[in-house]
């Protein structure tokens, strides 16, 4: 195999790898009636002027299954932490004492949790299309290496089917994360 075979396959691996982690990320920014800290990824709090992640200025704990803590390290700022919650529109409302922010996830009904399971099975399927999308550029680029090295055709048939083997594994892999998250969200 040449080596801009390999480079094609290993790129094409990388991307197919991203898309994957960005379904996770995803899914972990997702209510599922747990408290998950990975929820607050998306907040960003103005500390003197500057935009900061939440979770790089403070410590956030899991209570009892369904109550974040957020207590930060400068006690000072818990105003601008509650506001930059809300502004987030994470849907809870954030209770401060002085000290710490406690977000309690109150239990997800049946209807909103089907409502989120529908978006799962969305994100799984634009990760899907992002997949087969890889693979199509995949595949022109195996045409533009044949015409240019004068490939033998079955030597090509064997690259494609490894494309389309790798799209499968990678398909796999996004249909058990959705069905994992899936579960997740119907589990009370």
């Amino acid at each position: 195999m040449s080596e801009a075979l390999d480079e094609l396959f290993l790129f094409g691996e990388e991307k197919m790898e991203k898309a994957v982690a960005q379904l996770k990320r995803e899914f972990g920014s997702i209510r599922s009636g747990r408290a998950n800290p990975m929820i607050l990824d998306k907040v960003m709090v103005d500390y003197y002027g500057v935009p900061t992640q939440l979770r790089q200025m403070s410590q956030v704990s899991v209570q009892e299954g369904t109550t974040l803590v957020i207590t930060p390290y400068d006690k000072s700022i818990i105003k601008e932490i509650e506001k930059a919650i809300i502004k987030a529109e994470i849907g809870i409302t954030p209770n401060s004492d002085g000290m710490c922010i406690r977000l309690n996830f109150p239990p997800l009904t049946e209807e909103r949790r089907r409502e989120i399971v529908k978006d799962v099975k969305k994100l799984g399927e634009d990760a899907k299309v992002a997949v087969r999308n890889i693979r199509r550029d995949m595949t022109d680029d195996l045409k533009k290496l044949e015409k240019e090295e004068n490939m033998p055709e079955d030597s090509v048939k064997d690259n494609q089917d490894k494309i389309q083997k790798l799209t499968d594994k990678y398909t796999g892999i996004i249909d058990a994360a959705v069905s994992e998250k899936e579960k997740e969200v119907m589990t009370v």
